[in-house]
């Protein structure tokens, strides 16, 4: 069986790991900011991830006179799996727990973003982690998918 990936298909999926080269891989959002947020928080609780912080830094700049595009830090993770990660290199600790990034951009966009867990293995030369660093990008996957989902 053949299979025909159409155009927009293609472009898309261009457009997806051209963003991911830079450490980064991003998911625009239909929905605004806060409610993008609110739903990857929602089903992170859902799948019993730990909530740590969430930052409103749009907020913050706002409580200091500042302007800034609405922007929000969600700081989750889940110890069985981090753990094992510093285990392999105590070094990765700095990039632990998680965070994605819910953003809206200059032309009112909005990204639900995070560090690429390849890149982590990259930066901080993990070697023996491959299945950790497979089943974390899994999981950020389809977190992220879900509250980017219509």
């Amino acid at each position: 069986m053949k299979k025909v990936i159409t155009l927009s298909t293609f472009l898309f999926l261009a457009s997806f790991f051209a963003s991911a080269s830079d450490g980064l891989i991003k998911y625009e959002s239909q929905y605004a900011v806060k409610e993008t947020a609110d739903r990857f928080e929602n089903i992170l609780k859902s799948k019993g991830l730990t909530l740590f912080a969430r930052v409103n830094h749009q907020k913050n700049a706002q409580d200091v006179n500042l302007d800034l595009r609405a922007t929000e830090v969600i700081i989750f993770g889940n110890p069985k799996v981090g753990t094992p990660l510093m285990q392999c290199t105590q070094d990765v600790a700095i990039d632990l727990p998680q965070k994605v990034m819910v953003s809206e951009d200059e032309n009112k966009k909005v990204w639900l973003t995070y560090n690429n867990p390849n890149y982590l293995m990259q930066r901080h030369d993990i070697q023996g982690c491959d299945e950790v660093i497979s089943k974390i990008s899994d999981v950020l996957t389809k977190l992220s998918n879900a509250a980017v989902a219509m």
